[in-house]
This record gives structure tokens, sequence and C-alpha cells, in this order.
């Protein structure tokens, strides 16, 4: 089965890594170039997020009509698409409008990779497939670096080098899924209501607090610590390198998880995640490399988390419960992204971050129960989609 984790986590890497959050490691450059503003970045970076929420939008009506495999597929081909806008972006609106077309792919592979798992793989090793598949940015944020390191301030040839990466990828996914016949039909229909928002509420509200308090430092972070702290581009470098290499380890989330169960996991990602932020105050290369190591860890295996939270709440479709928690972060980091940036621009660095991570550890509350669908009819707004 290692035949699908592979080019997933390469999948991963593109639509996410490379796609999203590597802007955040030329923002001090596109900034440069392009002349923009704090809030200007800020604004760029929410594009990027809310392509993503749209697109989680429609995910799980797109894999029941067209099948997960295309839709895998057309994910790989927007984030190259997009990546090569961004290359060749002149300004500040065409910088946007690349940043949101290579946005799209993101919300949309994960879903559709969730469905592939539960079609191919046994119920007990769906949680590992699923948050190995999920490591994919970290592995995608290690390889940023030494691109970057080539191409030293040329932000546009890595992101032209990135657009040929995600085509190859995608050939190699193309290659590598078998789609089963039956997943592009559907069986009756499909049925979007309130009734599901309302039980995946707890996992909706943690998501959403985990994207937003995350987005300072995916979108911030390097311009934090070249231009407050004075790190030189090498030492830029290793610290994006840690954050991708730690990120690997959070693939052990769905052991984690099976171990201590899914409430203690969740309270200590959250703790870690807003322990991270914080930590970047602090001038002091260790605390900062620290801090770095941190965040990689706990992010990913965050996400790996709300992957297995969202296929336990609705087992009778994983991608539904994907959408739903994916959909929720991104909410999370395009608010959080907006905020950050005008909360720098308008006051500083260091109180931006230190609010983030406060903000994140309010939402150490959430509960984390898997409330069963109610089988009583209640009154619920349904559109039914029929083939």
């Amino acid at each position: 089965m290692w035949k699908l984790v592979f080019p997933g986590i390469a999948m991963i890497a593109v639509t996410y890594a490379f796609a999203r959050y590597s802007f955040g490691w030329f923002l001090p450059d596109i900034s440069s170039s392009l002349k923009l503003s704090e809030s200007q970045a800020g604004y760029v970076s929410s594009s990027a997020y809310l392509a993503y929420t749209i697109a989680l939008l429609t995910a799980s009506i797109f894999i029941h009509h067209f099948g997960a495999r295309r839709m895998i597929l057309l994910s790989g081909t927007t984030a190259s698409l997009g990546m090569a806008g961004m290359a060749l972006s002149q300004g500040f609106y065409t910088l946007t409008l690349s940043a949101f077309l290579a946005g799209l792919g993101s919300g949309w592979v994960s879903p559709a990779f969730s469905q592939v798992v539960a079609q191919s793989v046994s119920s007990d090793l769906q949680d590992k497939r699923n948050t190995w598949i999920n490591t994919g940015t970290s592995f995608g944020i290690l390889l940023t670096g030494p691109v970057a390191l080539a191409f030293a301030e040329q932000w546009r040839w890595s992101y032209a080098l990135f657009a040929v990466f995600a085509m190859i990828v995608c050939l190699w996914n193309g290659y590598s899924i078998k789609e089963k016949k039956q997943e592009t039909r559907m069986t009756h229909q499909i049925r979007i209501s309130l009734k599901p928002l309302v039980k995946a509420r707890f996992l909706i509200m943690a998501s959403i607090g985990i994207g937003f308090s995350s987005s300072i430092y995916w979108t911030f972070s390097k311009s934090y610590i070249t231009a407050i702290h004075g790190l030189t581009v090498s030492e830029s470098v290793g610290f994006w390198t840690i954050m991708g290499g730690a990120g690997i380890l959070g693939g052990v989330a769905g052991a984690i998880i099976q171990s201590i169960g899914l409430h203690r996991s969740y309270l200590l990602g959250v703790v870690v995640v807003s322990a991270s932020i914080f930590g970047l105050t602090n001038p002091n290369f260790a605390a900062i490399y620290f801090s770095a190591l941190l965040f990689g860890v706990a992010f990913i295996f965050m996400t790996g988390l709300f992957i297995v939270w969202g296929t336990r709440q609705f087992p009778e479709s994983p991608s539904t419960g994907v959408s739903i928690s994916f959909f929720s972060l991104g909410i999370g980091q395009s608010a959080g992204s907006i905020a950050a940036g005008m909360l720098i621009e308008g006051i500083s660095y260091p109180f931006a971050f230190i609010l983030f991570s406060i903000i994140g550890l309010l939402f150490l509350f959430c509960r984390t129960t898997i409330l069963p669908l109610s089988t009583k009819p209640k009154k619920n707004v349904e559109i039914a989609v029929k083939e």
C-alpha cells in the first residue's frame, strides 16, 4: 500500500508546502520585488486560504460526481498553473489571483485521498496511512530550503521549478492511483444539511482555532526572524529546514492517537502549537530553532489528528469529515493572515505573535467528543444532488 502513500506524500507536498506555505518563506523577497506592504502580504496569503476553503466546500460533491482520482489530478494541475502564475506576477493583483488558483488544489486533495485510502486500505490501517500522507507538507517544506539556496533571491525561478515539479507529481499520481468504477457514481443521492455541521461543531471549533493561531507562523515567521531577529539567509534556511524536517515526525499522529486517545492528543497538540508561536519572540538562536522544531511537529500532528477526527466522525463518508475539518482550518487561517498582517503593521511583530499564541490556548476548552448522527427527523435545510 506504500504505492499509494508515496505519491500521496508528493502530492500533498506540492499542493500544501509549495503552492501555499512556501509563500511565507519567499515573502521578504516578493514584498521587496513587488513593493508589498504587510497588509497586502496578508491579503495575498489569505487569498490562498480562501481558495482552499471554497474548494473544500465543493470537495465532497465533486469527489462523488467525478471521482477521487480525477480530483487529485485536478489538484496538482491547479497548483502547477497557480505557481506558474506567481512566477510571472508583476504586481499585487496578479499575485493574489495566482495565489488563489494555487490554493484550490489543497482544498480538494486531502478529502480525495481520504476517500481513496478508505476504499483501498483496511480500517485498522487507515489512520496511519492518512497521517503519513499528510506529512507531505513537511517533506515539501524540507525541499523548499535547498531550492531557496540554489536560486538565492530569485523567487520567480523557485516558483517556476515548483510548477514543473507539480506536473511531474501529477503524472506520477495518475499512474499510481487506480480508481474503482463504483467510486464515480452516487448510490442514491448526497444530502448537504445542517445536521452534520451541528454534530461536528467541536471539530469545527478546534480546526478554526488551530488555523487562526498558526496562520501568523506560516505567513510571517520568516519575515520576523530576518527583519527583527536579524537572521542571515543561511540561518533562516536552517530555520525553515528544521521546521519541515520536524514535521515529518508528525506522521506518528495516528499511532499516538491510538495510544493515548483523541482528547489527550488534541490537548498536547494545542499546547505545543501555542508554545512554538510564543517561543519565536525570544531572540536567542537556540530558542528560534527550537520554536521551528516544535511548530513543525505540532502543526502536522494536529492536521493529521483532524483527519483522523473527521474520518471517525463520518465513517460512512470520510471525505465529508475531512472537508468539514479542513474547511474550518482554512477559515481560521484566512482570517488569521489578515489579522496578523494588520497587527504587525499597526503595532509590532512581538505583540502579534504573543497575542496569537494566547488565542491558540483558548481552544484547549474544545471537546473532542465524536457525536453520532441522529436518525430522528429534525428540521434542517437540505439540498439533494441527484445523478
